[in-house]
């Protein structure tokens, strides 16, 4: 079957108001950028957004956030982005800050059919609150709930028309994951080959729907570092 599109719009007309919607990237490595702009275009309203962060102001995510698209995300680092800061204070954004591999196994369990599993981290802590607590040998654990989404959007290196999937380095990061756990999974990529080699495949086509070839990624860097060279 081949899985590839030219418009985003054949397959974000999936989406609607209200939806469960998990992004992988980290940081801005690694995020859809183009299928993120398509929802800001669309206007799609009400969205419960899964992902590591949430973007900054003016790039990823912050669109949506800025264009007041996302009512509830779940994420594990927001440091970056102002305007969630101010929603979040105004009460206009609801926010469960998850622990990241928490949020990891959360994903990778919605996408294995499981339903929950314990773990410790996080005991003692205010994510601990109203959550059942028990004991395996001596150390107390907490349930924590598995992540399914209505949609998933990654970002990938390369894909075949069956939807297979590599990704480039670190840009892998929650991509992988957000793609399993989603009822459909849109991935955009940089390069359509005709084969993959079976060993080379990251992550099987069976969990994609839809490939999109996108074109001038901007690939920002979230902060540059740099320091002057030793005076020793």
């Amino acid at each position: 079957m081949n899985k590839i599109i030219d418009n985003l719009d054949i397959a974000l007309k999936q989406l609607k108001s209200g939806d469960t919607l998990l992004v992988g990237g980290f940081g801005l490595c690694g995020i859809p950028e183009h299928s993120i702009a398509k929802i800001k275009e669309l206007g799609i309203k009400n969205l419960t957004v899964v992902s590591n962060n949430c973007g900054i102001d003016d790039f990823g995510l912050g669109i949506l956030l800025h264009n007041r698209q996302i009512k509830k995300i779940i994420a594990s680092y927001v440091g970056e982005n102002k305007t969630f800061e101010k929603q979040f204070i105004d009460g206009k954004l609801e926010v469960v800050l998850t622990p990241q591999g928490t949020l990891a196994e959360q994903l990778r369990a919605g996408g294995a059919g499981i339903a929950a599993f314990y773990t410790p981290t996080g005991v003692g802590t205010l994510v601990a609150e109203n959550k059942e607590h028990k004991d395996f040998n001596g150390k107390t654990y907490i349930l924590e709930h598995a992540i399914t989404g209505d949609f998933a959007l990654v970002k990938a290196q390369k894909a075949d028309k069956y939807g297979n999937l590599i990704f480039n380095k670190t840009a892998r990061n929650f991509n992988p994951l957000c793609a399993m756990a989603g009822k459909i999974t849109l991935a955009e990529v940089e390069e359509i080959v005709d084969e993959i080699n079976p060993d080379s495949i990251h992550l099987s086509g069976i969990y994609v729907d839809f490939i999109y070839m996108g074109t001038n990624y901007e690939k920002r860097i979230e902060k540059v570092i740099t320091r002057k060279e030793s005076q020793c």
